[in-house]
């Protein structure tokens, strides 16, 4: 194993160990000027497992990804693929759920004005 490969071995270990259908985790890893991009390909049902509430599972991993990118100088981005049609429940559609999101991120950006340097 090239040591530019481990990031993508490392995601697959981390999802692999979440998952109930760890045979079905793969990954895809293309370099470019930007940068590396991990495309993670996981069982629909797997989905929900990986992303976590409000995504805070699939930010760590990205926070893990970055560090072991950093270790060989690379930008490393995790992208997790959803096949078309597929939808993960409240927050494509319109309700409650999805108001509460967009409220956070406006007050969110107010935050960092208040951040002083």
């Amino acid at each position: 194993m090239q040591p530019e490969e481990q990031d993508a071995v490392f995601v697959e270990y981390v999802v692999k160990a979440l998952v109930d259908n760890p045979d079905d985790v793969r990954t895809e890893r293309v370099v470019d000027e930007m940068g590396v991009l991990i495309t993670l390909h996981i069982n629909q049902k797997d989905m929900g497992q990986v992303i976590g509430r409000q995504g805070q599972t699939a930010k760590a991993i990205r926070t893990l990804l970055r560090v072991v990118g950093a270790k060989h100088k690379a930008r490393v981005n995790l992208k997790i693929y959803e096949p078309e049609g597929s939808h993960r429940g409240p927050m494509h559609g319109a309700g409650p759920q999805s108001d509460d999101m967009s409220s956070s991120a406006t007050s969110g950006a107010d935050d960092i004005d208040d951040f002083k340097i």
